[in-house]
């Protein structure tokens, strides 16, 4: 039995590092998907292959995935397997054979995209008891455990639960999630992505390192995560000033995301939520600390050239901008950032407009 399926990578249009602190987040998934061609063997093998590392082949005995010496790109769909095996689903064999169109490193959540393909084509070939809840967690297990990536469970959350013209409204809180309507082109508007062309890897220490240190702020103010504190007055009085920052973003970005989805409900128009996304910018600019020249600078020149609002989305350290605009000046918008980025010596960015899409599944 073999067949194709596909999965989305993300973007977020407000609600960054809300996930893995029990807050809110309003992802949207991308027409970027990756491919997983898949077929079900009996030889007791996974091989794993890409069209994006050709010649990066690998072949593993199924049961022996918690002890193999690999590295690079294929701990990320030889964890998912591995992670439906630990929770004793019989595989007999797997044929994974991997096709990307998500920009990696772009914080657009390729890893994610990789990993809920995988996970949906195991599901289906062996006819498992699987529900989409479980995906998400086995794609987050993968993720953390074998990868090594402390992530929440929003990317995973997106590539999976998103539906076309849709935002994706998470409360990770409630373990709940609804589509919210986003139909930009109804009101003539584009969200611009601008991958700034600076990689970022989850797996690096500084991800991690804010992780830490939103778990220690929260532990200050005797809650079991910051997503249970409503009032930005109440993290002022952590005496710790970088706990007191980390603190603030998550608190405040939470009550953007609340603000964002309150306003697309209503049916307003979606030019207002501009200021909200740029303010969100500034936070995880000033409080959260994981921008970048290249991310502050794509920022500034979309919001220059006329965008309603911009902002860095992502794990941070680089990756990408979105810039909601009018689409008759989108083109504008793009030249201008373009033009900054050659004026400051960046390497060129990389532009697409982004198109609410459907989450994973089958495609033959």
């Amino acid at each position: 039995m073999s067949g194709v399926w596909v999965a989305p990578g993300r973007v977020n249009i407000i609600g960054e590092h809300t996930d893995y602190n029990g807050g809110y987040a309003l992802p949207i998934a991308l027409p970027h998907v990756v491919t997983c061609t898949a077929a079900a063997t009996s030889d007791g093998l996974v091989r794993v292959s890409s069209r994006q590392h050709p010649g990066e082949d690998t072949e593993q005995p199924i049961t022996g995935l918690a002890a193999a010496q690999v590295t690079g790109w294929s701990r990320y769909p030889l964890g998912v397997v591995h992670e439906y095996v630990r929770r004793g689903h019989d595989l007999t064999g797997l044929t994974l054979e991997l096709d990307g169109a998500v920009p990696v490193g772009a914080g657009l959540s390729s890893s994610a995209a990789v990993e809920c393909a995988v996970a949906v084509a195991i599901r289906d070939l062996f006819a498992l008891p699987v529900g989409d809840a479980d995906i998400v967690d086995i794609g987050r297990t993968a993720e953390n455990s074998y990868v090594g990536a402390a992530t929440g469970t929003l990317d995973q959350s997106a590539s999976v639960l998103c539906t076309a013209g849709h935002a994706l409204f998470l409360d990770f809180g409630r373990d709940e999630h609804a589509q919210v309507p986003f139909d930009l082109a109804a009101r003539d508007l584009e969200l611009l992505v601008v991958d700034t062309n600076t990689p970022h890897r989850l797996v690096d220490g500084d991800y991690g390192a804010r992780r830490r240190e939103c778990e220690a702020a929260a532990a200050a103010l005797d809650v079991a995560t910051l997503g249970e504190i409503t009032e930005v007055a109440a993290v002022e009085r952590l005496g710790d000033p970088v706990l007191r920052c980390r603190a603030r973003h998550i608190v405040s970005e939470n009550a953007r995301v609340l603000a964002v989805v309150a306003m697309l409900r209503e049916g307003r128009d979606p030019r207002e939520i501009g200021p909200i996304l740029t303010a969100g910018h500034a936070s995880l600019r000033d409080d959260f600390a994981i921008s970048t020249p290249q991310l502050d600078t794509a920022v500034a020149a979309a919001l220059a050239a006329g965008a309603h609002g911009a902002r860095m989305v992502g794990g941070g350290f680089g990756g990408s901008i979105i810039a909601l605009t009018d689409a008759e000046r989108t083109g504008h918008i793009e030249s201008r950032i373009t033009q900054m980025f050659h004026t400051e010596g960046f390497s060129p960015p990389r532009t697409f407009v982004a198109i609410p899409s459907a989450g994973a599944h089958r495609v033959l």
